[in-house]
C-alpha cells in the first residue's frame, strides 16, 4: 500500500503503478465516492467499453417469462 500527501491546494498525486493498471489518462473523470471515513476514486468509462462484456454468460439460465405460464 502505498501513500500520497495532500498538498497546500487540496491535491493528491496519483501514482503511476496505479494510473498504468486502471488505465487513467489526463483528462479522465474519477467518480469520487465518500461513505465513513473512506474516500474512493473510480474511473468513469464510457458505454462503449462495456459492450459484449456479458456475451455468453446468460445463456444457460432457465427463465420462466410471464407470458409462457398464461
Amino acid at each position: 500500500m502505498e501513500t500520497v500527501t495532500v498538498s497546500s491546494k487540496f491535491q493528491i498525486t496519483i501514482l503511476s503503478t496505479v494510473r498504468e493498471s486502471l488505465k487513467i489518462s489526463p483528462g479522465d473523470k474519477l467518480r469520487v465516492i465518500c461513505y465513513g471515513n473512506h474516500i474512493e476514486l473510480v474511473p468513469e468509462r464510457p458505454i462503449e467499453e462495456f459492450r459484449g462484456i456479458l456475451s455468453g454468460k446468460l445463456t444457460n439460465t432457465n427463465i420462466e417469462r410471464e407470458d409462457d405460464r398464461l
